[in-house]
């Protein structure tokens, strides 16, 4: 099972969306400690705003893909107000 999510930190303002074979609860825990790269920095604060499961990986990494080439806030958050189709 994949899963592509969008994760929100409330300090940075900002939206991150991924995709992962792990557990989401322990992709988020590393997400929310300090490393380097774009949820790096030590906000610590980054929470699952939404997220899709995929039964295998090139289906999520298109799908994220997809998301990631909104590059729109409003269409992002039109996708999280809308709910888990799931």
């Amino acid at each position: 099972m994949w899963t592509v999510y969008i994760i929100y930190s409330r300090i940075k303002d900002r939206y991150y969306t991924g995709f992962t074979g792990d557990s989401i609860t322990e992709r988020i825990r590393k997400h929310n400690t300090r490393h380097s790269g774009f949820t790096g920095g030590g906000s610590g604060d980054w929470e699952l705003q939404y997220s899709e499961t995929f039964t295998n990986k090139e289906e999520a990494s298109k799908r994220e893909r997809e998301i990631k080439s909104w590059k729109s806030r409003k269409k992002i958050e039109k996708l999280i107000g809308e709910g888990h189709p799931d």
